[in-house]
């Protein structure tokens, strides 16, 4: 019987749990005879938190006689409150759960409940991904997480407590895995991380993002797309920005770490950037490569954010161009000092959050109309639904997962474009 995983949270965990599947089965799980659910957390809020513990109860209703096992960042960062619930036979924490031993144990599950808890101090981890896979499941584009662990510390945010310091996989080691997955199919890799900007601080000669990006370019010239995962633009070097100017393979999509549009935010929020770096990031990455489409991460409702400071927030979707907005309403996390600060009523944290979210809709209806008569490269993902260059989803009635079709966009529905197949390139 497979070990079913559930992933919540950010492609890193959705990488991340191909690992613990593959490791599981590995140590054995897969021959439980009522079988094992592994849930793979995320604690950037606390609504995530709660979405957990739900689904925790909703498993263990379903396999009433199933090993349940916990893990992931919310499990590293909360230990406690997973290992309090009946529901819940083990937690792993974050660096557990990606090795076969930590899983060998546990058919008998043979604990008391001082055992249930698996959770080291992820501060003393050194180690980042000698567990790369060479496949994602179900997947048109794989995952190759470079980077792990954040040496910042922005205030309202505790995923360095369940991710530890920031620490990045040798260039050689991910050129060897992007070269495994291009021969195992894959038309599209996305280099993921925590801090992916970061990359290469701790390594020797301190290489940058930008350098990995055009090593990887050279050096596997069979891979026909490349996309990075989210970026801190202030740490965006030279190099990373001639490759978005250079290299086609390069995707012209980069989903941005904004958190705010306002200064006086940011500088609460311990960010090291001001919405004049934005803008002018934006600005000249437009230049470079016009075609270029932006996402970014936005807080509503920080604690003292006045109604003037949202007001900037707004005004940053068009003074940067941003296209898809991934909106938190603002969650205090405990342990966090923005957990401190005068919080605003919830109310207006989740009116600003709609607000925000509607502006991103009226940026996005924008995009998808704009992109109307021209012509795309769509990667197939399954059932006639792909992906642009830009990310853009499109409908197209043609080709298997893994296929790019070059098509013509016919119109959008206001979720999707519309797209007719011109021309098929084999994955």
């Amino acid at each position: 019987m497979a070990v079913e995983v559930v992933t919540f949270g950010c492609r890193l965990n959705a990488y991340e749990s191909e690992v613990i599947r593959r490791e599981a089965e590995a140590a054995g799980l897969s021959t439980l005879e009522n079988g094992a659910v592994v849930i793979n957390t995320c604690a950037v809020t606390a609504e995530a938190v709660r979405q957990a513990r739900q689904a925790i109860r909703k498993a263990r209703r379903e396999n009433p006689h199933a090993r349940i096992i916990v893990t992931g960042c919310a499990a590293q960062t909360e230990p406690e409150t997973f290992g309090s619930m009946e529901e819940v036979d083990v937690v792993l924490g974050n660096e557990e759960k990606l090795k076969a031993n930590s899983y060998r144990a546990l058919p008998d599950f043979g604990v008391n409940r001082f055992e249930k808890v698996r959770v080291n101090d992820i501060m003393e981890v050194r180690e980042t991904a000698s567990h790369m896979v060479d496949a994602i499941e179900g997947r048109a584009r794989a995952f190759v997480q470079v980077q792990n662990g954040c040496d910042h510390r922005c205030t309202f945010c505790i995923i360095p407590y369940g991710r530890g310091n920031s620490r990045s996989v040798p260039m050689g080691a991910v050129v060897d895995q992007v070269k495994r997955l291009v021969g195992n199919g894959y038309s599209e890799v996305v280099l993921t991380g925590v801090d992916l900007t970061s990359y290469g601080a701790d390594l020797p000669g301190t290489p940058k993002l930008g350098k990995l990006v055009r090593t990887l370019l050279k050096q596997v010239p069979e891979l026909k797309r490349l996309r990075l995962s989210s970026i801190d633009s202030i740490e965006a070097d030279a190099d990373l920005m001639a490759a978005l100017a250079e290299e086609e393979r390069l995707m012209p999509h980069l989903h941005l770490s904004l958190q705010s549009g306002d200064d006086m935010i940011l500088k609460r929020m311990k960010r090291r950037h001001l919405r004049a770096d934005s803008v002018r990031f934006c600005e000249e990455a437009r230049r470079l490569r016009p075609d270029v489409v932006f996402g970014a991460d936005i807080i509503a409702g920080f604690p003292t954010e006045t109604e003037e400071m949202f007001g900037n927030s707004l005004k940053i979707v068009d003074e940067c161009g941003l296209t898809y907005l991934h909106v938190f309403p603002f969650s205090p996390r405990k342990g966090t000092p923005a957990a401190r600060m005068p919080q605003l009523a919830r109310e207006v944290v989740k009116e600003r959050a709609a607000r925000l979210r509607a502006k991103g809709d009226v940026a996005y209806q924008a995009h998808l109309t704009a992109l109307q008569g021209t012509r795309q490269r769509i990667l197939i993902e399954r059932d006639g639904l792909g992906r642009t260059e830009g990310f853009t989803l499109a409908a197209i009635g043609a080709g298997a997962p893994g296929e790019i079709v070059l098509a013509q966009i016919t119109g959008h529905d206001g979720e999707r474009l519309k797209a007719a197949p011109l021309h098929r390139q084999a994955a």
